[in-house]
């Protein structure tokens, strides 16, 4: 009994009386090489765990300046996409709070439309460069601050097609979107926009929600030309032509959201002096 419950707690083994004097000796040396072979265990036992601590520490610091990194890229990346769309902006008279403005009415309807968090973030960061072709348009076409004549008509309307050809080419999904929304946000729901004249569903998503978001601040911001709409004023317009210029469905939802696309234009609204261009 003693024996078994000398086993339980840890010993070894044990002896038998009558023993022989080289029988202890066997056992002990026994005993001695299990004891040495416990302990080196348990040394390389916590070793390897103190190993396993480094190297979860270490790729913890890795995966954490991986995060950090990714952050500063993405964060680069919509900065230079903020410049170059100011850059286009600059030749109009528009101001750094419209391309803020265009870029959260675009992720918004996305959102309330349904369109996956990763769509509507290219969406949100693809926008800003919709107007990117203005770059080629002639300064006396652009700035003109009356009605365009025909000719003149056609020759803005050529901005679509001149952003399309600057931003499309590219593997980035980032680029293509802005492509995609260059090319096709003034494209009408009737079939009677430009420069493809595209009809209902055949115009991308992408460039139905940003023909709304653009007339929208269009029409709620001052230019030379006319005076800043009350946001309801606006909506109203823009629902007279409902299924004309819009994709219905996603009027209706950027109408419904009426609330945040206020909150919007409130936080994003132009100040005194910002425009780019000197008085």
């Amino acid at each position: 009994v003693l024996a078994n419950a000398a086993l339980e707690v840890g010993a070894f083994g044990y002896i038998v009386k009558p023993f022989e004097s080289n029988e202890v000796l066997i056992d002990v040396a026994n005993a001695l090489r299990r004891r040495r072979l416990e302990m080196e265990n348990r040394l390389h036992r916590e070793n390897l765990e103190d190993i396993v601590r480094t190297r979860t520490l270490a790729l913890q610091q890795a995966l954490d300046w991986l995060e950090r990194t990714e952050k500063e890229l993405r964060l680069s990346r919509e900065e230079t996409i903020q410049r170059l769309a100011i850059a286009a902006e600059f030749r109009d008279n528009a101001t750094a709070q419209h391309i803020q403005r265009m870029s959260h009415y675009c992720e918004l309807l996305a959102r309330k439309a349904g369109l996956s968090p990763e769509r509507c973030d290219l969406i949100r960061t693809a926008s800003p460069m919709h107007d990117i072709g203005k770059i080629g348009t002639p300064d006396h076409v652009l700035l003109k601050p009356g009605k365009f004549t025909q000719e003149e008509f056609g020759v803005i309307a050529q901005h679509a097609e001149i952003g399309y050809k600057i931003l499309s080419g590219s593997d980035a999904e980032l680029l293509k979107v802005a492509a995609v929304i260059a090319y096709t946000h003034h494209e009408r729901f009737d079939g009677t926009g430009y420069p493809r004249g595209l009809q209902g569903e055949a115009i991308p998503i992408e460039g139905r929600i940003a023909a709304i978001a653009d007339a929208f601040d269009a029409l709620t911001t001052q230019r030379v030309y006319k005076p800043a709409f009350e946001l309801s004023h606006a909506i109203e317009l823009m629902l007279k032509h409902r299924s004309e210029h819009f994709d219905p469905e996603l009027l209706d939802v950027f109408v419904a959201s009426s609330d945040e696309v206020a909150r919007i234009h409130d936080q994003y609204a132009d100040r005194v002096n910002s425009t780019f261009r000197e008085p």
